[in-house]
C-alpha cells in the first residue's frame, strides 16, 4: 500500500519534455522524476549532477559529455548517442542503455559498485514501516500471552481477527502515507494475538501422533493465502483499491466468526 501511494504520488509529480532541442548547455543541476521523449541534445555537458527516476526516450546525444553522474533508476531507450564520452559515471553501457544506437560512445572509469542513496525518503519510509510492523506486534504477543487462559482460545482468535478487519477497513479512508502505517500498526498489533491462539489450540485439539501434521496443514494453508493475497493485491491495486481491502476485511470477518466453532481446549489434558 505505502509503495502503490508512492508510485502513485511520483507519477502526479513527474515533468514531461517533448521535442525540446537543447545546445551548448551545461546541465550543473539535478535531473529528478523526468521523461524527456524525442529530444535532441547537441554539444551538452552533464558534470556532478544526480540523476534520479528519469528517462530519455527517441532522443538523440551528439558531441555530450557526462562527468560525474549519479544516477537512480534511471535509463536511455531507444537513443542514439553520438560522439559523447561517459566518465566516471554509473550509467552502465548493459544496463542503463536499452534498444540504444551508439557511434562512437565512450565509457572511460565507469563507478563501480552499488550505488544506493539511502538518504532517500522512501528508503526510510520502507524500512521504518517493517521496523513498526514488529514493534506493533510487541503488545499484541504480551496481550495474548496474559489472557489465553483467562479468555479462551476462542476468543481470543475470534475478537483478534474480528478487531485486525476494522483495521483493514479504516484503509478505505486512509489518504496519506502516515494513516496507512497506522492502520498497519493496529492490524500487526492485533492480528498476531489470532497466530498465538491458532498455534495453541492446534496443539490442544490434535494429539501428538497428528500434531505435527496439523502444523504442516496449518502453515501450508498460510504460505498458499499469502500467495494467492499477493497476487490478488497487485492485479487489482492499480485498478482500484476497494476490492483487495474489501477482501482483506471479509476473509477477517468470516475467519473470526469461524472461530467460535472451534472447540475450547482449555484445562484439556494433552494426549
Amino acid at each position: 500500500m505505502i509503495k502503490y501511494m508512492q508510485y502513485e504520488d511520483y507519477e502526479s509529480k513527474v515533468k514531461l519534455f517533448h521535442r525540446e532541442r537543447v545546445e551548448r548547455f551545461h546541465f550543473n543541476f539535478s535531473l529528478v522524476n523526468q521523461i524527456h521523449k524525442e529530444g535532441e541534445y547537441i554539444h551538452d555537458k552533464f558534470m556532478n549532477i544526480e540523476m534520479r527516476s528519469v528517462k530519455f526516450e527517441d532522443s538523440l546525444f551528439e558531441n555530450c559529455y557526462f562527468e560525474d553522474i549519479k544516477s537512480t533508476n534511471t535509463y536511455f531507450e531507444n537513443c542514439t548517442i553520438k560522439n559523447t564520452v561517459f566518465y566516471n559515471t554509473d550509467l552502465w553501457e548493459d544496463s542503463k542503455f536499452k534498444d540504444c544506437r551508439m557511434e562512437n560512445a565512450t565509457f572511460l572509469h565507469p563507478k563501480n559498485g552499488c550505488h544506493l542513496n539511502f538518504q532517500e525518503e522512501n528508503d526510510v519510509i520502507i524500512y521504518m514501516v517493517s521496523f513498526l510492523g514488529s514493534l506493533a506486534t510487541l503488545p499484541g504477543n504480551i496481550v495474548s500471552a496474559l489472557f489465553m487462559d483467562k479468555l479462551g482460545r476462542i476468543k481470543i482468535i475470534g475478537g483478534s481477527m474480528l478487531i485486525s478487519s476494522v483495521g483493514t477497513f479504516f484503509l478505505l479512508l486512509s489518504f496519506n502515507q502516515g494513516t496507512v502505517i497506522c492502520c498497519q500498526c493496529l492490524f500487526y498489533a492485533t492480528s498476531v494475538a489470532a497466530w498465538n491462539g491458532l498455534e495453541v489450540i492446534t496443539v490442544e485439539v490434535y494429539p501428538s501422533a497428528k500434531r505435527c501434521t496439523a502444523f504442516g496443514v496449518l502453515n501450508g494453508s498460510c504460505k498458499l493465502a499469502a500467495i494467492v493475497g499477493s497476487f490478488i493485491f497487485a492485479e487489482f491495486i492499480g485498478v482500484t483499491k476497494i476490492v483487495p481491502i474489501f477482501l482483506a476485511f471479509a476473509s477477517l470477518v468470516c475467519g473470526g466468526l469461524l472461530a467460535t466453532k472451534l472447540p475450547d481446549t482449555r484445562e484439556k489434558i494433552l494426549e
